[in-house]
């Protein structure tokens, strides 16, 4: 897998397989649907247990537009992936185009679908920090894999972005 920026995009290029189907997982894994533990850290209150009236106006009036927010986000995600569909080579790389002004989109879709995995397997903090874990035995390992994989794209996502920032030397 290669990442490089140009005309204004971030380009992942020779995607395996296998890489290309965990991004394309990433709007179904974002979505915290029956997990209550996801929606809470997702929409966490804004204040504390002592805050009832707080937290019940933030609930009403604010937590509306974010749910809104972050489906317009996960939808503008999954019509950038429609480029990894698989073709008449199912098992060829591929090549990943995010536009510079979807990165916010994208870096929003992929922190929810994080925050949604986490909280799904119950991982720790250590487990959240093993970064050299490696072997892929069970479900919760591959969700672990795809926290981190997910992270890793964000990486690029903020580099790319913080170049775009700077003028030109």
């Amino acid at each position: 897998m290669e990442v490089s920026c140009k005309n204004g995009a971030l380009e992942i290029t020779e995607i395996d397989p296998f890489l290309a189907e965990l991004l394309r997982q990433i709007p179904g894994s974002a979505k915290p649907d029956g997990i209550t533990a996801a929606e809470e850290r997702i929409f966490s209150a804004p204040a504390g247990p002592n805050e009832k009236e707080f937290c019940a106006e933030w609930k009403l009036y604010v937590e509306p537009g974010l749910r809104k927010h972050f489906q317009d986000a996960t939808e503008l995600v999954e019509a950038d992936l429609r480029q990894l569909q698989p073709n008449e080579k199912p098992f060829a790389n591929r090549t990943l185009r995010i536009p510079r002004e979807h990165s916010e989109s994208w870096l929003n879709a992929l922190n929810q679908a994080r925050l949604t995995i986490a909280a799904k397997y119950d991982f720790t903090e250590a487990e959240l920090c093993d970064h050299y874990r490696s072997p892929i035995g069970s479900r919760r390992d591959l969700g672990l894999f795809q926290i981190n994989f997910y992270g890793f794209v964000q990486e690029f996502i903020l580099r790319d972005m913080e170049c775009a920032e700077k003028p030109d030397a």
